[in-house]
């Protein structure tokens, strides 16, 4: 299970920024409703702004040291 999850997170951390950016401008341009991609999209959003919390979070631990 750990290789999977990990395979994910590999794949993930290039994959999301080409599919958040992307999905929509095929959605508007007629792609079908899919819900399986839609709830891919949602995922790689998610992951997008935990990165950008964390960022954040660690950036504001090493100021204040």
């Amino acid at each position: 299970m750990k290789e999977l999850y990990g395979a994910g997170i590999l794949f993930f951390y290039f994959f999301k920024w080409p599919y958040v950016i992307g999905f929509p401008f095929l959605y508007f341009h007629g792609m079908q409703n899919n819900y399986f991609l839609n709830a891919l999209w949602l995922y790689c959003l998610f992951l997008i702004l935990k990165d950008f919390y964390t960022f954040y979070k660690r950036r504001k631990t090493n100021n204040e040291d």
